[in-house]
């Protein structure tokens, strides 16, 4: 057998236990995240060995998704540490064979102060089992070491399966983009979710405007003078955008033969102009640049009396600056 083929075997085996998994998810799963859910306090999440590293990974999804968590390390508790759990708090155990000796302080502890405990583990009748309120099983037909040592298909089903705690509890929550982006505003991400049109646009003595029957001398200057050149909105006597110009719309009346001399604003302009809303994420702003392969959108206020009334805008430079992409 061939690398390859070693691979897509462990791969096969993984994959085949999640499923299998998701086949016997019950009632248990439900009262879990109903747990969470009503949680006051935080939730811990502990394991040792691989379980610990799982669940290192579990208590930061639970934690950028809405629930405070946190993974103590059941050895450390021992020495001291115990003293992170309050009141109020919920505790998630991890260990497929639900015996690993260092979590048995823990869970006596815990049951002595009366916290709740969710297991995470493949035995139904281990010690870590029936010390819990909830037990979720983990379960799997084979490792997918080819000595059946090393956890490999039970590492990836407890992954999994914190994961889906994590999602099933954000939904249960309402959880939204927006919360999701207070929790990271490092970053591409936090850039993309944090980011609107508002922060970006270029407003005041910087918009480019002019009114409809302005000259094509006007309508130079204000596209050669601005922040944002080779563009300028343009507005009729209510203030409403009615046009854009650019470049190319100069270019397109020179090539049909048009003398620009004695244009006005109205005789140069494309009507209907794309336009967005201030209050947009900026990533938005980028999609509809992109579809409608535009570099200029204006943006109004839709929550304005003047709704139609440019307020900004912004260039495709602009968004590559903040790296929105």
């Amino acid at each position: 057998m061939n690398d390859l083929d070693e691979a897509r075997r462990v791969l096969h085996i993984e994959a085949q236990s999640l499923l299998k998994m998701a086949e016997h998810l019950n009632s248990h799963f439900t009262q879990a995240v109903d747990m969470i859910i009503h949680c006051g306090g935080k939730v811990v999440v502990t394991g040792i060995g691989k379980s610990g590293i799982v669940g290192r990974k579990i208590a930061s999804t639970l934690s950028s998704t809405g629930t405070p968590s946190i993974f103590l390390h059941p050895a450390e508790s021992s020495h001291g540490d115990l003293g992170v759990l309050a009141k109020g708090d919920l505790v998630i155990a991890i260990s497929y064979g639900g015996e690993a000796a260092e979590l048995v302080p823990l869970l006596k502890y815990v049951a002595r102060k009366n916290i709740p405990l969710i297991a995470m583990t493949g035995q139904q009748t281990s010690t870590l089992a029936r010390s819990s309120q909830i037990c979720l099983q983990v379960s799997i037909t084979e490792e997918a070491c080819p000595m059946g040592l090393a956890p490999t298909s039970s590492s990836t089903a407890t992954l999994a399966l914190g994961d889906a705690l994590a999602m099933a509890t954000l939904k249960r929550r309402g959880f939204r983009q927006e919360d999701f982006a207070e929790f990271h505003p490092a970053g591409s991400l936090g850039r993309r979710l944090t980011t609107r049109v508002r922060d970006v646009m270029h407003v005041g003595e910087a918009l480019p405007l002019v009114s409809t029957h302005d000259s094509f001398s006007k309508v130079l200057t204000i596209m050669t003078s601005k922040e944002v050149r080779g563009v300028t909105g343009v507005i009729d006597t209510n203030g409403t955008l009615v046009g854009v110009i650019t470049d190319g719309d100069i270019r397109r009346r020179l090539e049909q033969g048009q003398s620009l001399l004695t244009d006005s604003a109205q005789d140069i302009m494309s009507q209907s102009p794309k336009t967005i809303d201030c209050e947009e994420l900026a990533e938005k702003a980028l999609f509809l640049m992109q579809q409608f392969q535009i570099q200029i959108l204006f943006a109004v206020d839709k929550n304005s009396e003047r709704s139609s009334h440019p307020v900004g805008v912004l260039h495709l430079q602009d968004l590559l600056k903040i790296q929105v992409f």
